[in-house]
């Protein structure tokens, strides 16, 4: 089976700012460790790097993992062939215990509404009010469902460590002996694109008066089928829409495991989720229309539905019907948020959308998605 240090390591330098003063973490300078988990196949094989790493330091009863749920545009669990299929939360829990990191220690959670009594607030709804849908350079559906959710689900972690470990007399304390040390573990590799091939594989990416966040991904220099190889030797299966249909085995499904329609997604990976999920790629078109915006730069959700129906497109091998109450909810608030005007105005993005090809795996047009 590959490990870690049988893969060959893209060159390597010392970091600035890092808890740790070398070209990868230590993660027993750790005070919390965090692995950062899709559901997807890099996550398994992140999560499984990570805990052998926190074995060896001998820390992994620090180790915690971390699912930022988006709800109902999240790939759903299924029943197909008498057999059931699960979720990519559901799944993410799985690649928590399977690697040995107690039930108490995973925490799923999404974005809430700032009501006084707080609702779960899905991505589409937000995309919906906001008025534009997120792109490239302001990926707010990072930032706001996924990272600010993380942050505020440790922060009673972070402040119960402030006192337990001796730096502080009370929780909400803003002046410590030193900071909390924690460690953001991702599945991210170098293969899935330039920018990802370009991001150090371990990094300081916040610093303030109590918090010291690094980022490691110690998945980064796998392969695809590295990926791919490990799961089979280890024998934990991948969610199910990276195959041709439910149980196939033959990973020629999606190539991605995120949000249903990610922005950063294939075209072929973009046309297989309309064929699966019909229902939603509609709601999303309606965004478009009311909204005036693009679902990307390069391409609409109308196109994509218009292009799913044409011969040789790829197949879905299965449909989703989107009929539980969770989507009928997010349908219902989206349409709410549609009736009110927009918080942004739409400007459309300017890369020409010509020449769309329908089968490739990047925009010829303008080539931001490979």
């Amino acid at each position: 089976m590959s490990t870690l240090f049988d893969i060959e390591p893209t060159a390597l330098v010392v970091p600035d700012n890092t808890v740790t003063r070398d070209q990868l973490p230590n993660l027993a300078d750790y005070d919390l460790i965090v692995g950062n988990l899709s559901g997807g196949k890099d996550s398994w094989l992140m999560q499984s790097v990570l805990m052998d790493a926190a074995r060896a330091a001998g820390v992994a009863d620090r180790v915690w993992t971390f699912h930022a749920t988006l709800g109902p545009l999240e790939w759903p669990g299924i029943e197909y062939g008498g057999q059931y299929y699960p979720s990519v939360s559901e799944l993410a829990a799985q690649q928590s215990a399977a690697s040995g990191v107690p039930a108490e220690r995973h925490i799923e959670a999404t974005k809430l509404t700032l009501d006084d009594d707080p609702e779960p607030y899905d991505l589409l709804t937000y995309i919906a009010a906001y008025g534009c849908f997120p792109r490239l350079g302001t990926r707010y559906c990072t930032k706001a469902f996924k990272e600010q959710v993380e942050d505020a689900s440790f922060t009673p972690i972070i402040n119960g460590l402030k006192v337990k470990l001796g730096l502080a007399a009370k929780p909400n304390a803003v002046k410590l002996t030193r900071r909390v040390r924690r460690l953001k573990s991702l599945g991210l590799r170098s293969d899935e694109s330039r920018d990802r091939a370009a991001r150090p594989a371990y990094r300081n990416v916040m610093t303030n008066g109590v918090r010291h966040l690094d980022e490691w991904c110690p998945a980064k220099d796998w392969t695809t089928q590295q990926v791919k190889d490990f799961h089979a030797e280890t024998g934990f299966p991948h969610h199910w829409t990276y195959d041709s249909y439910p149980g196939a085995g033959n990973w020629a499904g999606t190539s991605r495991c995120s949000c249903s329609f990610c922005i950063l997604g294939s075209k072929r990976d973009l046309l297989i989720s309309v064929q699966r999920r019909p229902r939603l790629a509609e709601l999303i078109a309606h965004v478009e229309t009311v909204r005036g915006d693009t679902f990307r730069p390069d391409i609409s959700m109308h196109e994509l539905i218009a292009l799913s129906r044409q011969p040789g497109a790829p197949k879905g091998g299965v449909v989703i019907p989107d009929e539980t109450p969770e989507f009928q909810a997010m349908k219902a608030s989206v349409m709410d948020a549609l009736s009110k005007p927009p918080r942004k105005e739409t400007r459309l993005a300017g890369c020409p959308r010509t020449s769309l090809p329908l089968l490739t795996d990047t925009c010829a047009s303008c080539n931001r998605c490979a």
